[in-house]
């Protein structure tokens, strides 16, 4: 495998979620699904999953380094949304959701081919506390992707109950939303997500702000990665306490948490992909 960028073998990951796609693509016109396809289509899901998840691992945590970017950083938090649907969804009606969290992992998979990263520490790999802090980070911005990508849906889904998005009566898309839960479900479901979201968010800034000591001296880098991680991390707690304290709701919660994800993303990604791409520094 290359030290910067993945072996061959590293589009498989992307071609397989583009193959599930147009497996249930082919399959969504035959009505519904039946009880043994959805289980093969979960199986087969987890057997891609295990592998996009083996190759982030070796190709970020390598002999040589820590070796990351934006489009890396993309790639983890698309296979952490996926892994993470995978397992709610057996318990949960959020089978909606499959097409989104699918075709963004199969984009996200194809990004590191395209942008292989950069070496940025020796130590990272033998640094359990560092390691540590990136799981849960990823997990957190993971997490809170599923979360923005319902409140998407949520939000199509209140616009074709209020009429003001046209879906063609029969059509697939009606269909589709036919199958959606009732929105105060979805509504229920956004905020079990975004509950455990921001424990690991919060969990995750704080534990930066220790590496930050560590690292610089002092407890607090006033970067753009920090300062659009701490507007996001008081976003989703002034949410989370509207909702507590007022019961907001619909579409103000929906904005709420799409505003709230796209400083998230400045944060982890955003800063990055300038860098790497725009400024062309590591």
């Amino acid at each position: 495998m290359d030290i910067l960028g993945y072996s061959s073998s590293g589009w498989l990951p992307s071609a397989l979620y583009l193959l599930l796609l147009l497996v249930l693509s082919l399959r969504a016109k035959g009505g519904a699904e039946s009880s043994l396809f959805t289980g093969f289509i979960q199986a087969a899901i987890l057997i891609v999953l295990l592998i996009h998840g083996f190759q982030l691992h070796d190709s970020v945590f390598t002999p040589q380094g820590f070796v990351f970017g934006f489009a890396q950083d993309l790639s983890l938090i698309a296979w952490v949304g996926l892994a993470f649907y995978w397992f709610q969804s057996w318990f949960l009606p959020i089978s909606s959701l499959r097409w989104m969290v699918l075709f963004f992992a199969c984009v996200c998979a194809l990004l590191p081919n395209i942008f292989p990263g950069t070496l940025l520490s020796a130590k990272a790999v033998s640094d359990p506390w560092f390691k540590g802090h990136f799981i849960v980070a990823t997990i957190s911005v993971g997490l809170l992707s599923l979360a923005a990508m319902h409140a998407m849906l949520m939000s199509v889904q209140d616009r074709a109950l209020h009429r003001q998005l046209a879906i063609v009566p029969n059509s697939r898309a009606a269909h589709w939303l036919e199958e959606l839960p009732p929105l105060m479900t979805m509504e229920s479901l956004l905020f079990n997500l975004l509950y455990v979201g921001f424990a690991l968010l919060t969990l995750t800034v704080f534990s930066g702000l220790l590496f930050s000591q560590t690292l610089f001296g002092r407890p607090l880098v006033f970067d753009h990665k920090t300062i659009f991680a701490l507007i996001s991390w008081v976003l989703f707690g002034g949410l989370l306490i509207a909702r507590w304290r007022v019961g907001l709701r619909g579409r103000a919660a929906i904005r709420w948490v799409l505003s709230a994800y796209t400083a998230l993303l400045l944060a982890y990604v955003g800063s990055r992909f300038v860098l790497e791409v725009i400024l062309q520094r590591a």
